[in-house]
């Protein structure tokens, strides 16, 4: 049981290694006027929090951050003025607590990097910045705390400019986590699915479990852009999730259909060596409309969720971890150990009501 008026809190007190995630009793904080205080009960890690915590992160990064961006939990404390919520309601925190609709507008309000972020026990946010979880859920807190990043990150590239339609096919380059919750989602909207691999045993383990319309074997004899353009009866596919960036994007507007759309995401693939293709020559040739998709709004959070639970659909988690900062640090270590096919969460005990 907590002591009175104060919670669990990890900080990153240096930026060199998660083996810097430090323990601290700090005062709880309350809800303000138009805020919601949330009992946190899972968080999902994303290879930012690693950038993050080995100072390789690109933006900027508050000096001893409270990590983590990504976390489902409880209304414990309504605020004065906050219309909509009630004392516990399951929610999402949104990634970026500013950007209520449309594309964001900086870096400078995404949790755990510029402002503290959802590794503790409680947060106090806006009302604005939390979306609603329907209370006839099964789904568990770990599943809807990824719904933060890699949900909204695929429902924006899918529906946050021109929707994806039934019918239309979308080719997915991997089977990382960004990839298979597009891959999911897409599915359920009655979209053809392509999915990528040069594992084969990965291949096999998300055809099996995913259910991709057609999946891809890559290696050096088989090219995958060409397989799209076969499975596509040369027409191409209409969509096109990119991760590779620099190295894959010649390859992706092979694979697109004649103005077709790729949507572009950060880069976790190696970089690429040699010149650069032409890419504003080649998207021409063929009307390709490429879009940077750079995270997404509360709407987008509102909207994912909402699909996720029309349809009920059950995210892919890999691995839970509990908080404690132990347990935490062996969380950082086992997502930067592979890539796993979904998500590495955290999750917390309950510790009862609160009162400020």
């Amino acid at each position: 049981m907590n002591s009175a008026g104060t919670h669990t809190v990890l900080r990153l007190t240096d930026r060199n290694s998660w083996n810097s995630l430090t323990e601290f009793r700090e005062r709880r904080p309350c809800a303000g006027k138009g805020e919601v205080l949330i009992k946190v009960r899972s968080v999902a890690l994303n290879h930012r929090d690693l950038a993050i915590a080995t100072g390789t992160y690109a933006h900027r990064v508050r000096d001893r951050v409270i990590p983590g961006s990504d976390a489902a939990g409880d209304i414990v404390m309504v605020g004065k003025d906050v219309r909509g919520f009630a004392i516990s309601d399951k929610v999402v925190i949104a990634y970026d607590q500013k950007t209520r609709t449309g594309p964001i507008k900086s870096w400078n309000w995404g949790l755990g990097g510029p402002i503290d972020g959802v590794m503790r026990e409680y947060i106090s946010v806006s009302e604005h910045a939390v979306a609603k979880i329907p209370k006839d859920s099964p789904l568990s807190y770990a599943r809807w705390a990824g719904t933060a990043s890699f949900g909204v990150i695929a429902w924006n590239a899918l529906y946050g400019d021109v929707p994806i339609k039934s019918g239309q096919t979308v080719l997915f380059l991997g089977t990382g986590g960004l990839c298979l919750w597009g891959l999911m989602l897409a599915k359920a909207a009655g979209a053809i699915t392509i999915i990528t691999s040069f594992d084969p045993d990965q291949l096999r383990y998300v055809k099996n479990e995913f259910g991709p319309t057609h999946a891809i074997f890559c290696n050096e004899k088989r090219d995958w852009a060409v397989q799209a353009q076969r499975l596509t009866s040369g027409r191409g596919v209409d969509h096109v999730f990119d991760i590779g960036g620099a190295v894959t994007i010649e390859k992706s507007i092979e694979a697109v259909a004649f103005g077709g759309t790729i949507s572009l995401f950060d880069c976790v693939g190696p970089k690429l060596e040699g010149n650069m293709p032409d890419v504003v020559q080649l998207a021409l040739r063929k009307g390709v409309k490429m879009r940077a998709v750079l995270h997404g709004s509360k709407q987008h959070l509102d909207e994912v969720i909402a699909f996720i639970a029309a349809h009920e659909l059950r995210m892919p988690i890999e691995k839970i971890f509990h908080f404690d900062r132990d347990q935490v640090v062996a969380a950082y270590k086992y997502l930067a150990g592979g890539q796993p096919i979904g998500k590495v969460c955290v999750v917390f005990g309950w510790s009862g009501s609160v009162s400020c």
